[in-house]
């Protein structure tokens, strides 16, 4: 089933940008705010310890897990934040390129943060969500 959300461009935004700068989805659509996917295999232990698009890979596959729970797909998302534990650029585009890689087509708005400490042993790398489905 296709999505129902729609990816805005801004014609007179840079187009250097790897997203969409805005989304909507129709009004009968139901939201789905998923928590912060980490890097955690199903023991609680931090995977891909020091190697952040190696977590950056086990956080969408836990957005991905949490999304079909939730009756939905990354086709779904309206918009993403990612958070990763460094003050060097490019360890959030290590982070980053992976989660974009993952959208594909699908280059939802999103927000690439560096910040001071997330919270599991280890984690370097968090990803925030939120889906629009018509059921």
């Amino acid at each position: 089933m296709p999505s129902s959300v729609q990816l805005i461009r801004a014609a007179n935004l840079s187009d250097i940008a790897e997203y969409a700068y805005a989304a909507t989805a129709p009004a009968e659509a139901r939201l789905i705010f998923l928590a912060g996917s980490c890097p955690l295999a199903e023991d609680g232990t931090t995977v891909a310890v020091g190697d952040y698009a190696g977590q950056a890979a086990a956080c969408v596959a836990t957005m991905s897990a949490a999304l079909a729970a939730a009756g939905a797909t990354i086709e779904d998302v309206i918009s993403t934040r990612v958070l990763v534990a460094s003050s060097d650029q490019a360890d959030l585009v290590a982070a980053w390129q992976v989660v974009r890689d993952a959208f594909g087509d699908h280059d939802v708005p999103s927000t690439l943060l560096g910040v001071t400490v997330l919270g599991y042993d280890h984690q370097l790398v968090e990803l925030e969500a939120v889906a629009a489905v018509v059921d």
